[in-house]
């Protein structure tokens, strides 16, 4: 076994998915989360850290009043702490360069719908109105365009007549808490590489 894949994970409320992660790690996930940084301070996020004993960087609205500024302080508390990757769960803000430089092709995020269809923060509640008939989840690499980086895996989710927006959701949930590991599991083994196009592929 070799080290570890080290990751910032970047939060704003909850942390469910930051609580999967840190599970998954505990069933045998070749993953550390080597420090957590939320964007405000009243996330649950926080608390789940603690409770499994990680860093934590909080930050506040004042904060990102200059959102480069901002994203300085994560990059070299990030850095400074030896994440080789970031991974946002649930993470409010809009990465700017500065972090994105930092890690480049090196930044996670997770969307609840099938990319390129309905980006921005309200995508189960924009398919559900959408009347579609299969949404999903996405992890895809983070770039300069909101919720357009170049996509690692997608699972699709069926919308089912009897769905309200909140099973929907509960659902969509269920499946990221899954993918998002695996994504892991699958840069941990070297497995996730992007081409020339900015296409992913993963090694089989």
């Amino acid at each position: 076994m070799g080290e570890p894949l080290k990751i910032g994970v970047l939060v704003s409320g909850s942390g469910t998915n930051l609580q999967a992660i840190i599970d998954a790690i505990a069933d045998g996930l070749p993953v550390e989360i080597v420090h957590v940084v939320s964007s405000r301070p009243d996330a649950y996020g926080i608390e789940r850290a603690k409770s499994a004993g990680i860093p934590v960087l909080v930050l506040n609205r004042g904060a990102y009043a200059d959102t480069a500024a901002a994203d300085t302080i994560i990059a070299e508390t990030l850095k400074a702490s030896g994440a080789d990757y970031v991974v946002m769960a649930g993470y409010m803000r809009m990465v700017t360069d500065v972090l994105l430089d930092s890690f480049p092709n090196r930044i996670l995020n997770l969307h609840p719908a099938l990319l390129p269809s309905f980006v921005g923060a309200h995508a189960i509640q924009d398919a559900f109105d959408a009347g579609v008939k299969v949404t999903g989840v996405t992890v895809h690499f983070a770039n300069g365009e909101y919720d357009q980086g170049p996509i690692i895996a997608q699972r699709a989710v069926s919308v089912r007549e009897d769905d309200t927006v909140d099973t929907l959701e509960e659902r969509i949930h269920e499946v990221e808490h899954e993918i998002y590991p695996q994504v892991l599991g699958w840069i941990a083994d070297g497995r996730v590489s992007i081409d020339g196009a900015g296409k992913v592929h993963i090694k089989a």
